[in-house]
């Protein structure tokens, strides 16, 4: 049985982070451009339901995408607040405690909403599954509030291959002086059992 490699592990769990990242950056470029050519002076949308519908495959695109890091999500977030307790004071940036806070609290929102999601699913009359009105409203509904939390892990999530890099770039500390111990027997100069009497 091979041995499973953390640093392996998170490498690969922080290159599926950055190509969903990629993505997210690349459904949001063609959000804002069809927005742009569907809305009016004013920004009203100009045909709201073709607009909600767009609106809709935007929040299940980017929630597809982040399907690819959502069960490595937590430990992504372990592991770089230990890499940065290990950093030295100078090799940090300010604002990594900030953003991992964000990246934490998107996360638990994110899994409130998919546990809400699966017990509206499983309410469903079994005759309600993919495809149907009732199922794909349901779906949409979670998608669509998840979206600024998802937004938060496409914008913030920059700061966990950050904070990989810099823990890759600062060589290890080194290892903490201790003084010599006193060998078993033996008392230290200077302390004879004459002087206790």
């Amino acid at each position: 049985m091979t041995a499973i490699d953390p640093l392996a592990t998170h490498q690969y769990r922080l290159e599926q982070l950055a190509a969903f990242m990629r993505e997210a950056e690349q459904i949001f470029a063609d959000w804002d451009a069809y927005s742009d050519q569907s809305t009016d002076e004013d920004g009203w949308p100009i045909d709201g339901y073709a607009y909600g519908m767009r609106a809709q495959r935007r929040d299940a695109d980017t929630w597809k995408a982040f399907n690819r890091i959502r069960s490595s999500a937590k430990d992504l977030l372990t592991t770089a607040e230990t890499q940065m307790r290990q950093l030295p004071a100078t090799a940090i940036q300010p604002r990594w405690t900030y953003q991992l806070g964000r990246l934490h609290d998107a996360l638990g929102q994110l899994a409130l909403l998919h546990d809400d999601w699966r017990a509206t699913r499983d309410s469903l009359p079994f005759s309600a599954g993919p495809g149907t009105a009732e199922y794909d409203d349901a779906r949409a509904v979670r998608n669509g509030e998840a979206w600024s939390y998802l937004d938060e892990w496409a914008s913030a999530g920059e700061a966990l291959l950050e904070i990989h890099r810099a823990a890759q770039q600062t060589p290890p500390a080194p290892p903490a002086k201790t003084s010599a111990p006193t060998p078993a027997g033996r008392r230290p100069a200077g302390h004879s059992t004459a002087a206790r009497r």
